[in-house]
């Protein structure tokens, strides 16, 4: 049985629902999480952009009926996104937990009613964001075909029960065209910190778009680049298979990711006292400051992600450097301090945080 639940307790999941970050993955020093995403929707009711209120509802019940009967979802919760306030839901999209779109998080687009979440251990289903349904899988590290087998598997039995939208020439029928056919989303939040330091970034990412993939920021669409976080995707599904989309996305990213490492080797050799300097001064900021915005604490965390990754700074996991990455945003730093912050007050927060968390660590230079 589900254990549902109509309010935010993400308790219920393992690690709160952020194991994707605990760096146990493939190449977890360079790359943090793959995501999988299928776009889904069922026959019988209008696209979610479309419907109305009353529409969507009685979709949240077919689709509530149908995975109780699913096993990936067997032992996980029920979020009642359209019920949350904006903090509440504010901290789910910080987790990667839900789209901006399902959060309402967007000015131009409130929260629509019957906005919902099934979450479990990796995997998620979101109902009634741009399509009915997005099933998504993330996992720690480099997992494409992990990330993939899970959410294939959920896809499977779901649409097992549920009638979905499908067109023998065109595929899976989604509410943008260049989501139909497979509608997978294949991706990866990546660490490139070497590339943008060597100046070599930009070819990088010029090649990416001209091999079929697109690059984004720490959120995905709508959201900048900071701390050298990129997250790198396939730009299209329609004409190609899932297998093929895959065989895309690990073929490229894995040049990316030796890149990456050149870039990281070049720095040592050509530049180790003055980058390790760099480095251990970012980490003695984290360690000590009074007061950081969320760009500070994204552009540190970054350096010493990456010095921790050449292994100059002992003593400090890159799984907490990973939730380091979640808990100084504003929505957990308004959590933990269980009120709503000024700017000022959240920056200050923020810092104690993270001077708190290094502490436990115990580097020692």
């Amino acid at each position: 049985m589900m254990a549902g639940r109509d309010g935010l307790d993400l308790s219920l999941l393992p690690d709160g629902g952020l194991r994707w970050l605990d760096a146990s993955g493939p190449n977890a020093d360079v790359v943090i999480s793959t995501r999988m995403r299928l776009a889904r929707n069922v026959m019988g009711y209008a696209f979610t952009g479309r419907a109305r209120e009353g529409e969507r509802l009685r979709l949240v019940a077919q689709v509530r009926d149908a995975v109780a009967g699913v096993s990936a979802l067997r032992d996980g919760i029920l979020v009642r996104v359209d019920a949350l306030g904006e903090p509440e839901r504010q901290l789910l999209h910080e987790r990667h937990l839900v789209s901006k779109e399902l959060a309402g998080l967007d000015g131009a687009h409130p929260v629509r009613g019957g906005a919902v979440a099934f979450l479990a251990d990796g995997v998620g289903v979101l109902v009634n964001e741009e399509d009915h349904l997005r099933l998504q899988a993330l996992r720690s590290g480099f997992a494409v075909g992990e990330a993939f087998a899970a959410v294939d598997r959920l896809d499977r039995e779901l649409g097992g029960r549920l009638p979905y939208a499908f067109h023998r020439e065109f595929g899976f029928l989604t509410a943008c065209p260049t989501n139909a056919g497979t509608g997978l989303r294949a991706s990866v939040l990546i660490h490139l910190p070497g590339l943008v330091l060597t100046k070599e970034i930009s070819k990088v990412l010029a090649g990416l778009q001209q091999m079929g993939l697109t690059y984004r920021g720490l959120y995905g669409e709508g959201s900048d680049v900071v701390g050298n976080f990129f997250q790198l995707s396939n730009q299209t599904t329609l004409g190609r298979t899932e297998e093929e989309l895959q065989d895309l996305l690990v073929r490229v990213v894995r040049h990316v990711i030796e890149r990456e490492e050149e870039a990281r080797r070049v720095l040592v050799r050509e530049a180790g006292y003055i980058i390790e300097d760099k480095l251990w001064r970012a980490y003695g900021t984290l360690r000590y400051a009074r007061s950081l915005t969320f760009d500070e604490a994204m552009n540190y965390l970054s350096s010493v992600r990456l010095a921790v990754g050449l292994k100059l700074i002992p003593g400090v996991r890159t799984y907490t450097l990973n939730k380091l990455l979640v808990f100084a945003q504003a929505a957990h730093v308004a959590r933990r301090e269980g009120r709503a912050l000024s700017e000022g007050e959240a920056a200050q927060a923020r810092a104690r945080h993270v001077r708190e968390v290094l502490a436990a660590e115990g580097a020692d230079g």
